[in-house]
């Protein structure tokens, strides 16, 4: 990371943080509350919302921008009922395979592989660009579970 410029440093420390924090507060929950959802049709729960984070940034950061295909079942991601140990695993491994990602990126080159559909991104110009909306997912859904768990929490 130090061969960087540095908000490119700033960029990749953001993007650990923002996922250390999404695994931290699951992690931080009773077992009994990670698997449950709010009350309303296509909630999420707090595995489910860990999950799609693995899946959804190990896609931008191989697949997109490295061009190195990582199987993804989205629609399991949202529908996955789990341990809490077995999702914390999942994550931590997702997130060792993420760094390695992350330390093989050119940020100023374009992307390997643009998605179907999404080549008129203009964040897609980079994988720096790619890399922040990688971060914008994670603030919206670490926002998401933080109100999640609060509400299991309460209701409890």
């Amino acid at each position: 990371m130090n061969s960087l410029a540095h908000n490119e440093q700033i960029l990749i420390k953001l993007l650990l943080e923002k996922f250390d924090q999404i695994f931290e507060t699951v992690q931080d929950m009773p077992d009994a509350l990670v698997n449950g959802c709010l009350p309303m049709d296509g909630s999420n729960s707090p595995v489910q919302i860990l999950l799609h984070c693995c899946g959804m940034m190990r896609r931008w950061s191989s697949t997109v921008n490295l061009g190195v295909e990582i199987p993804r079942d989205r629609d399991a991601e949202f529908s996955a009922i789990m341990d809490k140990s077995d999702a914390l695993k999942v994550a931590s491994k997702a997130r060792t395979a993420f760094g390695a990602d992350l330390a093989r990126t050119q940020l100023q080159q374009a992307p390997a592989v643009l998605p179907t559909g999404r080549e008129i991104e203009y964040w897609m110009a980079t994988c720096e660009g790619v890399l922040m909306h990688v971060y914008e997912e994670f603030c919206q859904h670490l926002g998401h579970l933080e109100i999640t768990r609060d509400y299991l929490s309460r209701s409890a």
